[in-house]
């Protein structure tokens, strides 16, 4: 009887001390893209969302478990992601992700569980409309289509334009419109709108029709690869105008796939790069950090946005006072002027972040941080 009862009591504890462990963890899920078409970019996502984690993890007195699940790219895998965070994992909020087609995926399961999610990069309007538990750290695509327009027509003199667009990408077909409204709002003519599909690797149709039309600018909002090809393509064809994309193309690989075929490429991103003048005293930090955890590796906003996602989740919980996913929802809400490497962020009344468009461009083979715009809407 004794050693059933030592048993009894051995058991009891475990069970408690269970209890007490996982009452002193918060869980935060996170679901990227880091295999796949889209999985450099969830990478350096990935990165800074861990260097974040490294410098802050814990939120009130708790430890922070993080647990990542890999979406693959994919909008099946990247609904089933979210799925395994809340039901099994039982995480209270959820960063990510990387592309926009994710995000609408994986926020759908979301919003269903009241559980609140924290996109880090993913631009297209549909992401938030008419969700209350779906926010996103970056700036949206009319805003962001809007600066690429602005740069075009004002900067680069460009009044006529064409348009590339990969019809399977909800980012890619949003931010083509967006650009186009604006473009034309401001007196430019688009002469050409061609598609293409994701995985594509000869342009050369679209691209012969696009020459055919010498507009004075193409627009690719295309993602980091296959904009690279584009670039290669349109230079092996002749053609002789400039281009542009948007923050998708934003990675550190882009001149070594492209070589000199996307030199003078200029692109919108957020307002952070390593290479930018008068960089904030969070962002200067970030990039000391990075370099240090990463030395041979460039930062970039992605990464950043990834490093801005998990701080703004933490502020939002201690703002809450628990670890409650309506109180998390609440706050996320409620965040103004939260400062960060991307900027000062403001959530606006449909959960998106308030923040200015920058411009990079590849000068003399490197990535180069050149103005800030604000876009004519």
């Amino acid at each position: 009887m004794k050693f059933g009862k030592v048993g009894i009591a051995l058991a009891l504890v475990l069970v408690f001390a269970a209890g007490a462990f996982a009452a002193d963890t918060v869980k935060i899920g996170v679901f990227l893209p880091l295999t796949g078409q889209m999985g450099f970019g969830g990478q350096l996502e990935l990165d800074g969302i861990k260097m974040a984690y490294k410098e802050a993890p814990t939120v009130l007195g708790k430890k922070v478990e993080l647990i990542v699940v890999d979406n693959k790219s994919d909008k099946v895998e990247a609904a089933n992601a979210v799925k395994r965070l809340i039901e099994k994992e039982k995480v209270v909020a959820i960063i990510g992700t990387y592309g926009s087609s994710l995000a609408m995926a994986g926020g759908e399961i979301s919003e269903k569980a009241g559980i609140p999610q924290l996109g880090t990069s993913c631009t297209n309007p549909l992401v938030t409309q008419g969700k209350k538990y779906i926010f996103r750290t970056c700036f949206i695509d009319p805003f962001q289509g809007a600066g690429a327009a602005t740069y075009a027509y004002q900067k680069m003199k460009a009044k006529t334009a064409a348009i590339l667009i990969d019809v399977s990408q909800d980012y890619s077909v949003g931010l083509a419109n967006f650009f186009e409204k604006s473009f034309t709002k401001m007196g430019g003519k688009v002469v050409a709108k061609l598609n293409y599909n994701s995985g594509d690797q000869d342009f050369t149709a679209q691209l012969t029709e696009i020459i055919s039309k010498n507009p004075d600018v193409l627009f690719i909002p295309s993602y980091f690869a296959e904009g690279a090809i584009i670039m290669k393509q349109v230079g092996e064809l002749g053609g002789k105008f400039k281009i542009m994309g948007g923050d998708a193309m934003d990675n550190p690989e882009i001149v070594k796939i492209g070589g000199k075929a996307v030199e003078g490429f200029a692109y919108t991103t957020f307002p952070y790069d390593p290479t930018m003048k008068n960089m904030s005293p969070i962002a200067k930090k970030f990039t000391e950090n990075w370099k240090k955890a990463f030395p041979g590796k460039d930062p970039n906003v992605n990464a950043a946005l990834g490093y801005d996602s998990y701080m703004l989740i933490l502020d939002a919980i201690k703002r809450a006072g628990k670890a409650d996913p309506k109180l998390i929802r609440d706050q996320l809400e409620a965040t103004k002027n939260f400062p960060g490497v991307t900027g000062s962020t403001t959530m606006n009344a449909t959960h998106d972040a308030e923040k200015p468009v920058g411009i990079m461009m590849i000068q003399n083979g490197k990535r180069v941080f050149v103005d800030v715009i604000q876009p004519k809407l």
